[in-house]
């Protein structure tokens, strides 16, 4: 069999070849501190629970209309509503089987030949190959450490072109935490009003996993000249340790939604009945579940800093939201294992961390970010604690010549 020329020039997911690859040394017996997982180690909260029970035991088990049932409609058109002042009505919200798959619907639905997309990076690893899928060109922006991973107007204005049909805004951001605030959503603002043809997907997954003082702004609620430009997707799985239910969602311009559920129609139909059933008490429910797991996420991302900041020659940014580190490895570049073997890039400085202390972390290439390295604190301190103090010993082994 030969495959399309488009599955050919996408590569797998790496963060989840990282997670196969964690399995199966697992499943050979060896005891592996993973750091690679972006999923909570929470249980899904018990009244969502029910809330599917319930909908089972109903015989809520039929097909859904494609976009979605009201009511799971509804609890994310009041969510916005609650949490940014946003409006949306009935014909401007759609579900899907997790944010990832309302974002490539998104991209397929408006995505020609030749058609450009702008990706700041450091990037959420599926990003450039979905544009890719979908015969769209990847425009990468590279965002330094410097300005702390955010894009700037000075950089966005150079990247827009005639081409350009979205530009990509994820915020919190994976894998660096980094979010924007209400000036500098302003900023990328006035250079979007410049350019009317240009609409921007911003990816809120992580909105809700927030540390900072005050509520995690939303471009469309900075900047309501843009909200019938601005396709917002955000989805269950983070927030309520759902990432198995498979419910995610979109909000934005009704021709827009209208395209992503003809594709939807055409490809699974709708979302699982039960799933949306679970989703629409999650969000419309009680948010206790929500606070108290940030608060444990915040003392894990402080204590993670912490030790990483304590091992000499690495470094990372203090994350505003989501349950990641982006860790600078640039110092231990072009040193030597043990082994004799030279670390020529961030790819090998994190398999000598797994081959020789047996952590797990996912190189920075992965994401644009060559030079560094991504750490998941979605899990317990002890495991924290402990994968840190082999990353220090690892570290510790790597010399200026072989040996």
């Amino acid at each position: 069999m030969t495959t399309a020329e488009r599955v050919r020039r996408i590569n797998p997911s790496p963060s989840t070849a990282a997670a196969q690859r964690v399995r199966e040394l697992k499943g050979r017996g060896l005891t592996i501190h993973d750091l690679t997982v972006g999923e909570p180690d929470f249980d899904t909260p018990g009244h969502v629970k029910a809330a599917a029970i319930a909908a089972i035991e109903a015989g809520e088990t039929k097909y859904t209309p494609v976009d979605g049932t009201p009511a799971l409609r509804a609890a994310i058109a009041g969510k916005l509503r609650q949490r940014h002042g946003l409006e949306y009505g009935d014909g401007r919200i759609t579900v899907g089987g997790g944010a990832k798959q309302v974002i490539f619907l998104a991209l397929m639905a408006t995505l020609d030949a030749g058609d450009e997309v702008v990706v700041p990076a450091p990037y959420w690893v599926s990003y450039p190959d979905m544009v890719l899928a979908n015969d769209g060109t990847p425009v990468i922006v590279d965002c330094p450490e410097a300005d702390g991973f955010k894009l700037t107007p000075g950089r966005l204005r150079p990247a827009l072109t005639d081409r350009t049909r979205w530009v990509v805004l994820n915020t919190p951001g994976n894998p660096t935490g980094a979010a924007y605030t209400p000036g500098e959503l302003r900023a990328l603002a006035d250079v979007l009003l410049e350019h009317p043809h240009v609409r921007v997907l911003t990816d809120e997954i992580y909105d809700e996993i927030w540390y900072d003082d005050g509520d995690n702004p939303s471009l469309a609620a900075v900047e309501p000249r843009l909200a019938d430009r601005v396709f917002l997707t955000n989805g269950v799985s983070k927030t309520y340790a759902m990432t198995g239910w498979r419910i995610g969602y979109g909000a934005g311009p009704a021709d827009l939604v209208t395209a992503i559920n003809t594709l939807q129609s055409q490809i699974s139909s709708c979302p699982s009945s039960v799933s949306q059933a679970a989703a629409a008490a999650a969000l419309a429910g009680p948010q206790e579940f929500v606070r108290e797991t940030v608060g444990v996420y915040r003392e894990r991302r402080d204590t993670t800093v912490k030790l990483i900041e304590d091992i000499p020659g690495l470094s990372c940014l203090t994350p505003s939201g989501g349950f990641y580190l982006l860790v600078n490895c640039r110092p231990y570049l072009g040193r030597f294992t043990p082994e004799g073997k030279r670390i020529e890039n961030d790819e090998d400085f994190c398999r000598h961390l797994l081959e020789s202390q047996q952590v797990a972390v996912i190189h920075g290439s992965a994401y644009g970010a060559p030079g560094y390295f991504r750490i998941s604190f979605a899990t317990a301190t002890h495991h924290l604690t402990e994968a840190c103090a082999r990353i220090a010993t690892a570290c510790a082994a790597l010399t200026e010549r072989p040996s």
